[in-house]
């Protein structure tokens, strides 16, 4: 993750569709993997990531933009928050998944 423009952040996704469940799944190298309940079928499951991403973080979806990877499981996205927020909500997420 990384400073990105506009006062947001560049997050590096690898993406898992035609999941169970769509959640967050730990690291996959240096980016952060999500599965992804949506196949990968007409941008059903970028959409979907989007929208996951958006409802996790608390922002609203059009907070959350597709920059690279639009047909591959390595992604860029933008997100309209700063990188210390988008960490502290991942680990705050990924924490409440693990309780369970």
């Amino acid at each position: 993750m990384r400073p990105g423009s506009d006062g947001g952040s560049e997050l590096t996704i690898h993406v898992q569709p035609g999941a169970s469940r769509s959640e967050l799944a730990g690291e996959h190298g240096d980016a952060l993997k999500v599965r992804i309940q949506a196949r990968a079928v007409e941008g059903a499951a970028n959409a979907a990531l989007t929208d996951f991403l958006a409802d996790a973080l608390g922002v609203a979806r059009r907070q959350v933009r597709l920059l690279r990877g639009d047909k591959s499981r390595r992604k860029t996205l933008w997100i309209a928050l700063p990188p210390e927020a988008i960490g502290r909500i991942i680990l705050n997420v990924v924490h409440s998944a693990n309780a369970d």
